[in-house]
C-alpha cells in the first residue's frame, strides 16, 4: 500500500502539469462560464452540461488513460526493476489516473457553479449528483481503458476497443434499449429496464443525475418506471453500487492481467 500510495502521488504530481489536463479542466470551465454567461440558472445549466459530460468524461479518460499507459513504459520498467511489487505499481498508477483527471473535472466544472449558482442551494443536490457522477465515470472508463491496453501491446487495437465501448454505451445503447421497448412493449418491462439500465453506466449516470432535478417527467413512460425505483434511497444506493461495481470489475481483472504481462 505505502508503495502504491507513492507511485500515485508521482503520477499526479506529473500528471498535474500536463497540458492535456489543463485543457481539459479548462474545457469545462468555458462551457460553465459561457452558459451562465447566456442568462442560465444553474438547473438549467446542470441539463445543459449533463450531455456534454456523459460524451466527453468517458472518451476522454479511457483514449487518456490508455494513452499515458503506453506513454509511460519506459517509467514502468524502472519502477518493476526495483523491489515492488506489480499490484501496487498498477493501482498507484491507475489510483494516479483517475484522481488527475477527476480534479481536472471537479475544477472545471465546479467553478462556474460556484461563483455564479453560490446563492442557489437548491441546486447543491443535482450539482453534487452531477460532479460524483462525473468523478464515478472516471474512475470507471479510466479502469477500463487500462484492461484494454493490458490485455494487448498493440496500441491501434487497445485504442479501437476502448472508442468502441464508449461509442456503444453513450449511443448505441439507447437504441438497443428502444428497440426493446418497441418490440416488446406488450409485456411489463419495468424490471427488464432497470436491469438493462445497470448494465450501462453511462445511462445509469444520467438517470442519476436527472432524477435529482426532477425531470424524469420528461423521459415519459421509462422515466417514470425510473422513478419510481432508482427515486427512492435504496435505488440510488443500487445505482452507485453499480457504479463501484463497474469500477472494481474491470480494475481486478486488469490487475490480473498486468501481474501476467511481458513489459
Amino acid at each position: 500500500m505505502k508503495h502504491a500510495l507513492k507511485v500515485a502521488r508521482y503520477t499526479v504530481a506529473d500528471l498535474l502539469r500536463s497540458r492535456w489536463l489543463l485543457g481539459y479542466a479548462g474545457f469545462f470551465a468555458a462551457i460553465g462560464w459561457a452558459l451562465f454567461y447566456f442568462g442560465e440558472e444553474p438547473a438549467q445549466a446542470i441539463v445543459s452540461l449533463l450531455s456534454v459530460v456523459l460524451l466527453v468524461v468517458p472518451l476522454v479518460s479511457a483514449v487518456f488513460g490508455m494513452t499515458q499507459f503506453y506513454g509511460s513504459r519506459e517509467f514502468t520498467e524502472l519502477l518493476l526493476a526495483q523491489p515492488i511489487d506489480r499490484r501496487s505499481v498498477f493501482y498507484g498508477q491507475y489510483a494516479g489516473l483517475a484522481v488527475s483527471l477527476a480534479l481536472g473535472f471537479l475544477l472545471g466544472v465546479a467553478g462556474p457553479f460556484l461563483w455564479y449558482g453560490s446563492g442557489h442551494g437548491e441546486d447543491l443536490g443535482p450539482l453534487v449528483a452531477l460532479l460524483v457522477s462525473g468523478v464515478l465515470l472516471t474512475a470507471i472508463f479510466t479502469a477500463l481503458a487500462l484492461l484494454a491496453a493490458t490485455l494487448t501491446d498493440n496500441r491501434l487495437r487497445a485504442l479501437g476497443a476502448v472508442v468502441f465501448l464508449w461509442l456503444f454505451c453513450t449511443v448505441l445503447y439507447d437504441g438497443l434499449l428502444l428497440v426493446v421497448i418497441v418490440l416488446f412493449e406488450a409485456y411489463p418491462l419495468e424490471r427488464l429496464l432497470v436491469g438493462l439500465t445497470l448494465l450501462n453506466p453511462v445511462d445509469l449516470a444520467r438517470i442519476v443525475v436527472l432524477l435529482r432535478l426532477d425531470v424524469a417527467a420528461l423521459l415519459g413512460y421509462t422515466g417514470a418506471v425510473f422513478e419510481q425505483f432508482f427515486g427512492t434511497a435504496a435505488g440510488l444506493a443500487l445505482a452507485l453500487a453499480a457504479l463501484v461495481l463497474w469500477t472494481a470489475a474491470p480494475l481486478v481483472l486488469a490487475a490480473r492481467a498486468y501481474r501476467h504481462r511481458d513489459f
